[in-house]
C-alpha cells in the first residue's frame, strides 16, 4: 500500500490543480452513451437488427459477441445492461478463475433476491477451459445471470456446445472506412479542432485503423500530439510519424485463416490482383513466407492439377527460391508463383479423383488385385495362376493391352475425369483413345 499523502501536501497539489484525474484517452472519452451512437454494427443495432428486436420486447437472452478487437463488444454489452435495467458486472477470462466466478454468481443470486437482475459480461470468454465454461450453465438456466461473452475466436471451435446451445451468437464486423470516418468526425467535434491531415493522409489514417475503432481513435490522438502549430501532414509524413501501425493479425486466430482462405479462393477464381493483395496482406502482417509457399504448392495441386502440370513445378521452385534468397527478396518468387497459378487453367479433377479412389480403397481394402498382374516368384504361385495371362503392354502395337487391373470383386471404376481445359484436354484425348481400344478388344 502506498503511504498516505500528508494534508499539507494535498493542499499544495490541490492549489496547483494537480489533484484532478489524469486526462482520459480519446477512445474512452468518445465511448458511446447510447446504442444509437455505436457505429459499424447496423446489422445488429439498426432498425431491423437482432439486438434492436430483442430490446423492443424488453427481454434479453444470453449472448456471445464474436468479432475482431475494437468493434464495440464491451460497449454494447454495457449499454444493453443500461437499456434493460440490469446490473452490469464485468470479468475477464484472462484474469479470473473458479473462485472469482463463484463470488460473481453468489453476488448475482443475492441481487436477484432483491429484484435486480445481472448482466455478466465475460471478456475473452474462450480463454475459460471446458470445466469453467460448464460452470455458467446452471446460472444461465435459472436466470441468475444473463451471460454476454465476448470472443475474437470462432465460437464453434472454442466454446462448449452446451454453452453455445444456451446463447445466441452475434457477429461483430470490422469497422468499414465509412464507420472509421464517422469516428474521426465525431472526435474532431469533441476536440473542437480538425485533424491536421490533408485528404490523402486522412484516407491513409483510415486504412491504418484496420477496422478497429479503438485503434482509429488512438491513432488520431497520436496525430494531434505530433502536430506543431499550423502543421498539416501529408500521407508520407503521417506514416513516418506513426511508424505505420501493424495490421491487426493473429497468426493463431481467425484473421490468419480468413486471409489464407481469401488468398486460396482468389487463386481458384483466377483473380491474380486479389490474390496478390491477400498475399501481401499476410506478408505485411508478419506471416511466415514458407507457410505461404506451402499453401501455394497445395493450391497448385488442388485447383490447377494436370490442367497445367508446370504449376506444381513453378510453385516448388518458388519455395526453393525463397529458401535460397530469404526475405524480402525471396517473397517476389512466391508472388510470381501466385500470379502464375491464378492465371493458369483450373481443374480439380485430380483432387476429386484422389478423394474418390481413397474412399474406394478404404471400402475395399481387403480385395486382392487380379492374379494376372501379380508376380509369380515360386512354382506354387505360378500353378495358382499368379501372373498367368498377363500381357506386356510394350509388346502390343498400340503400347496398350486394355487389360483390367481392378480387383474382380470390385469391377472397373472411373475416378479421374479430366475436363476439356488446358493440358487435360490432351489427357482426355488419350483416355478416350484408350477406351476406344479397350472396347474393341475381347473381354
Amino acid at each position: 500500500m502506498s503511504p498516505k499523502r500528508p494534508q499539507a501536501s494535498q493542499n499544495l497539489f490541490a492549489a496547483a490543480g494537480l489533484e484532478q484525474d489524469a486526462p482520459r484517452p480519446l477512445p474512452d472519452r468518445l465511448r458511446p452513451k447510447t446504442l444509437s451512437e455505436v457505429v459499424g454494427q447496423d446489422h445488429i443495432l439498426g432498425p431491423d437488427g437482432a439486438l434492436t428486436r430483442m430490446l423492443e420486447t424488453r427481454t434479453l437472452g444470453s449472448l456471445v459477441f464474436w468479432g475482431p478487437p475494437g468493434t464495440g463488444k464491451t460497449t454494447v454489452a454495457r449499454l444493453l445492461a443500461d437499456a434493460t435495467e440490469l446490473h452490469f458486472e464485468q470479468i475477464s477470462a484472462v484474469f479470473s478463475g473458479v473462485a472469482d466466478l463463484k463470488k460473481v454468481f453468489e453476488a448475482a443470486r443475492a441481487r436477484r433476491e432483491l429484484g435486480k437482475g445481472t448482466l455478466l459480461f465475460v471478456d475473452e470468454v474462450h480463454r475459460f477451459n471446458r470445466a469453467q465454461q460448464d460452470s455458467f450453465l446452471p446460472v444461465m438456466e435459472d436466470g441468475t445471470v444473463v451471460l454476454v461473452g465476448a470472443t475474437t475466436e470462432n465460437p464453434s471451435f472454442e466454446l462448449n456446445a452446451a454453452l453455445l446451445s444456451r446463447a445466441r451468437v452475434l457477429v461483430f464486423q470490422s469497422l468499414d472506412a465509412e464507420a472509421i470516418a464517422k469516428l474521426y468526425t465525431h472526435a474532431e467535434a469533441i476536440e473542437g479542432r480538425k485533424l491536421p491531415l490533408d485528404d490523402e493522409a486522412r484516407a491513409v489514417l483510415v486504412r491504418m485503423a484496420d477496422g478497429d475503432g479503438r485503434a482509429a481513435l488512438t491513432l488520431a490522438e497520436e496525430v494531434w500530439r505530433s502536430a506543431r502549430s499550423d502543421e498539416i501532414f501529408d500521407a508520407a509524413q503521417v506514416q513516418d510519424i506513426l511508424q505505420r501501425r501493424a495490421p491487426i493479425y493473429d497468426k493463431s486466430a481467425d484473421g490468419h485463416y480468413n486471409l489464407i482462405s481469401a488468398l486460396h479462393k482468389s487463386v481458384r477464381g483466377s483473380d491474380p490482383d486479389a490474390a496478390l493483395y491477400y498475399l501481401c496482406r499476410m506478408l505485411d502482417a508478419g506471416e511466415e513466407p514458407l507457410f505461404l509457399a506451402r499453401r501455394v504448392v497445395r493450391m497448385a495441386v488442388e485447383d490447377i492439377g494436370l490442367a497445367d502440370p508446370q504449376a506444381l513445378v513453378i510453385c516448388n521452385a518458388a519455395k526453393d527460391a525463397y529458401d535460397f534468397l530469404g526475405s524480402p527478396e525471396g517473397e517476389l518468387a512466391i508472388a510470381q508463383a501466385v500470379i502464375y497459378i491464378a492465371t493458369a487453367p483450373k481443374s480439380n479433377a485430380a483432387y476429386v479423383a484422389f478423394k474418390a479412389a481413397m474412399r474406394a480403397a478404404k471400402e475395399g481394402g481387403s480385395l486382392l488385385p487380379p492374379k494376372h498382374i501379380l508376380n509369380s516368384p515360386t512354382k506354387l504361385m505360378k500353378s495358382e495362376g499368379y501372373g498367368g495371362g498377363y500381357q506386356y503392354d510394350h509388346d502390343t502395337p498400340e503400347g496398350f493391352s486394355g487389360q483390367d487391373y481392378f480387383p474382380e470383386a470390385l469391377g472397373r471404376q472411373t475416378f479421374y475425369t479430366p475436363p476439356d481445359r488446358g493440358f487435360e484436354r490432351e489427357i482426355r484425348k488419350r483416355l478416350d483413345y484408350w477406351q476406344k481400344l479397350r472396347s474393341g478388344k475381347p473381354s
